[in-house]
């Protein structure tokens, strides 16, 4: 089925930026608020005696708050930002504003709960009222960090209910809601006393460790979190990494390796490390993503790859149209379908069994590798640009259910995550609970 990108008009489409409290209509605080005097009931107008009280007590407040700077008083504190209002889709159950900007693309794997990554810090929220519960400080990204990025070393790695990341010679786990459950396990000397994490896949978290920083050697190893043990580790020449975002399936992960001078895609087993196949592919490959069946690849920029997980053999392809210059971007998969989202704004879903087109819909905004679609409770949420929100669709039939959109201001691309219940959605430097239901 197809659903034409243009034509759809509503009254939240036509919406001004609006703050809560300042819809037409809204009450409006009478002009006297100081008692005495004569006037309206409805304190509308001012006897001229009063207005010249009241100027006169204005240029004093004012005068007085210029001498408390000069003097080197303490300034007031900056009123709080409004929330802001919906303009479109379900009514949030409540709605967070963080102290600055998020960086969701330094998380590796979605947060099953909701959380709130930037410079200052991971809020970790309430998933009943989004009040803060406790704030984790995690080192920030340097300033020229990008947000559409392939870097294949994560800053974050959250895996259940726990924050990972490395200090000198050890693994630190803190737990998001339980400060005494923190633990600190010291590497092996001979692995490297510099790690980076890239990522998590169930109760193993991997990663690289290195001896001397930047020199492109060093150790991949992994840990088994429960029992904090050392499950492997091996020599890697650099040339080995993991895509960003890391995206492990059923005891395995694609990596992309180097070290030939031709580019050769690998698939790992995480328990082991032991290589279990590895393909010719373009040393450039941008992005390998891995479900139970299939480790998905760009064949070439408008195209995908469906090769299987047993042997790395081709099972079936998604090709562009004659017409079509689109770019296709990382699939996602569910069940037994594979969505396939475009740049150009086209999201198509294939049988996952042998690649069939089921349906195709194009979206009123385009996509880069930012926008992340997730699958949650029979729904394709596809996140758009701050100002056109997040789109479900039908996951099994493709026809669109509702569009989110809110009167913030903003310019990042919306990121999601989702529990059992709700649906987390969130640009800038505000993160709003939908109803998954």
């Amino acid at each position: 089925m197809q659903h034409p990108a243009s034509g759809r008009t509503d009254a939240a489409e036509a919406a001004s930026w609006q703050w809560d409290g300042e819809a037409e209509g809204a009450p409006v605080a009478p002009a006297d608020v100081i008692g005495g005097g004569r006037g309206d009931d409805d304190g509308r107008w001012l006897g001229r005696r009063r207005l010249l009280l009241g100027g006169a007590g204005v240029l004093a407040a004012g005068a007085a708050a210029w001498a408390l700077g000069r003097s080197g008083g303490d300034a007031r504190e900056p009123a709080p930002k409004p929330q802001p209002t919906r303009l479109s889709g379900p009514a949030p159950l409540w709605s967070y504003r963080g102290p600055e900007g998020m960086t969701p693309e330094r998380l590796g794997d979605r947060p099953a709960r909701p959380l709130f990554l930037s410079r200052a810090g991971l809020q970790v929220l309430d998933p009943a009222t989004g009040s803060v519960l406790r704030t984790l400080a995690v080192d920030a990204p340097r300033s020229d960090w990008p947000s559409d990025t392939d870097l294949p070393g994560l800053r974050v790695v959250v895996s259940g209910d726990r924050l990972f990341t490395a200090s000198p010679g050890h693994l630190d786990s803190r737990h998001l809601v339980e400060p005494a459950a923190e633990w600190s396990l010291p590497l092996a000397e001979e692995l490297g006393t510099s790690a980076t994490l890239f990522g998590a896949d169930g109760d193993i978290v991997f990663g690289r460790a290195e001896s001397r920083p930047f020199l492109g050697t060093g150790n991949l190893f992994a840990v088994r979190y429960p029992d904090r043990a050392v499950l492997w580790s091996r020599a890697s020449t650099g040339a080995e990494r993991p895509f960003s975002p890391a995206t492990p399936a059923g005891g395995r992960i694609p990596l992309l390796d180097t070290s030939t001078g031709g580019g050769r895609l690998v698939l790992l087993e995480t328990a082991t490390g032991r290589r279990l196949w590895e393909v010719p592919t373009e040393v450039g490959l941008g992005w390998a993503v891995a479900d139970e069946q299939h480790v998905y690849v760009p064949r070439h920029p408008g195209a995908v790859r469906a090769l299987r997980v047993a042997d790395g053999t081709p099972h079936w392809s998604v090709e562009p149209g004659p017409a079509d210059s689109s770019r296709c971007l990382p699939p996602v998969t569910s069940g037994g379908t594979v969505f396939v989202p475009r740049d150009s704004g086209l999201v198509t879903a294939h049988a996952l069994a042998t690649g069939e087109r089921l349906w195709d819909v194009w979206l009123p905004f385009r996509l880069d590798r930012r926008s992340r679609p997730l699958v949650a409770g029979g729904l394709l949420l596809v996140p758009g640009p701050a100002a056109s929100g997040v789109q479900a669709l039908d996951a099994a039939t493709g026809e669109e259910r509702w569009t989110f959109r809110d009167s913030g201001p903003g310019v990042d691309v919306w990121s999601l995550a989702a529990d059992d219940h709700r649906i987390y959605a969130g640009h800038d430097d505000v993160l709003h609970a939908l109803p998954l239901a």
